[in-house]
């Protein structure tokens, strides 16, 4: 079978636009993920999804300067199908910080090297759990469905969808109030907890407040976390459940 220079073309401008999308997602293509790996995991997705795409129909290969042009576009596309994916993380990563902050973690940073930032040990717990509830759901194989689906939506080598920016702003939006949203409970927890020390520092003086609620503050959140793990779970789930069709959203779909 002969392979031509325009079919050739097409399949690296597919490549380009999968690993663009692929790098933003911590479970497939983040720090921890060697790029041998990233890149490997690139070619096969390409050879799957490139006969299934629309073939182009002009026969003459595209110029040096043209072809440079038409893979920057698709990284372009490819960055925004990931970085929908790259938000509902983020939201994720949001609720852990907050929860670690108020928890008395956040003298203790460790690196989290999916994400590429430092967090909290708790943190780090609820990440891993939405990870693991990430790949318990197949979300990883929603996020490749709604990244084949981006060929449909706008096919390789054609003109930039109208992209909005309310678009951008009102999912941004959603997502940081959804983190915000699942650490609530925690924060409230321990909110009532110093409540009751800056109490007990009035009602009885003698007592050091200040070591006692390291330990109490740490002790408390810990329970509050293993409690709200279970509530938020279904609202993970949601949220990863949609993650590819955010991907299509941010494209104008």
């Amino acid at each position: 079978m002969e392979v031509s220079i325009v079919q050739v073309q097409l399949f690296f401008l597919t490549l380009s636009r999968i690993l663009a999308a692929i790098i933003y997602v911590p479970v497939l293509g983040g720090r921890g993920v060697p790029n041998q790996v990233k890149i490997g995991f690139g070619l096969v997705l390409a050879m799957i999804i490139t006969p299934t795409i629309p073939q182009p129909t002009s026969t003459e290969a595209m110029s040096a300067i043209v072809y440079g042009f038409a893979m920057a576009k698709e990284v372009l596309i490819g960055a925004l199908a990931g970085f929908a994916a790259m938000l509902t993380f983020n939201a994720m990563q949001i609720a852990g910080h907050l929860m670690g902050i108020v928890s008395g973690f956040s003298s203790a940073n460790i690196l989290n090297p999916a994400l590429e930032d430092n967090g909290t040990a708790m943190d780090q717990v609820f990440l891993i759990t939405a990870s693991l509830i990430f790949l318990v759901i197949n979300g990883h194989h929603l996020f490749l469905l709604g990244l084949q689906r981006t060929f449909i939506l706008v096919p390789v080598n054609s003109a930039l969808p109208n992209l909005s920016l309310s678009n951008y702003l009102t999912m941004a939006s959603q997502l940081i109030t959804s983190g915000v949203q699942m650490a609530l409970p925690v924060v409230g927890t321990l909110l009532l907890t110093d409540i009751t020390l800056g109490l007990l520092a009035r009602v009885a003086p003698q007592v050091h407040v200040f070591f006692l609620g390291i330990p109490l503050k740490i002790g408390i959140g810990l329970i509050a976390l293993a409690l709200t793990i279970i509530m938020v779970a279904p609202n993970i789930h949601d949220m990863f459940t949609n993650i590819g069709e955010r991907t299509l959203q941010l494209l104008g779909s």
